[in-house]
């Protein structure tokens, strides 16, 4: 049985030279550090980009720092040339695919209902991880290339 790839992107850098990993690791260090561990919670079912065409299907995550943690990386990605993002930030993950998409929107959309709100649990956020994806006809590897430690948080 193959292990699941599931993480949050907070911001997708496409292809990159590796000797921009030398700068993006230190910023993205730098403008993370005053963030503390939180939880978040998976809540609620959908798809992209939407039941008429579902593409990719996601579990929704809900917590309240998880917009601020994006926008602290694309403000810190931003002078190192990286574009702002032109869509609003939605915090997911990606469960599935759809290759063939028809007569699904009826049955999809009845479906997706019956999971809006359903809860499938909280986990603790406690590192941010710059990864490299390599695409693998079985699916993509991520490789790590830095990892960012997020403070403990009050409690701990």
């Amino acid at each position: 049985m193959a292990s699941a790839n599931y993480h949050l992107t907070l911001k997708f850098l496409g292809n990159i030279d590796e000797s921009q990993i030398e700068t993006i690791g230190p910023a993205l260090t730098d403008a993370l550090h005053p963030f503390q561990r939180f939880t978040i919670n998976a809540k609620g079912l959908g798809v992209f980009p939407n039941v008429k065409r579902p593409r990719a299907l996601w579990v929704g995550l809900v917590g309240s720092p998880l917009t601020t943690l994006a926008l602290a990386v694309e403000a810190a990605l931003v002078p190192l040339g990286f574009p702002r993002e032109e869509k609003a930030f939605t915090p997911h993950l990606t469960i599935g695919r759809w290759r063939q998409t028809e007569r699904a929107d009826r049955v999809l959309g009845e479906a997706l209902k019956s999971w809006t709100y359903f809860d499938f649990g909280a986990t603790v956020v406690d590192e941010i991880i710059l990864f490299e994806s390599v695409l693998k006809p079985a699916g993509a590897i991520y490789n790590r290339l830095k990892v960012i430690t997020l403070k403990p948080d009050r409690g701990t």
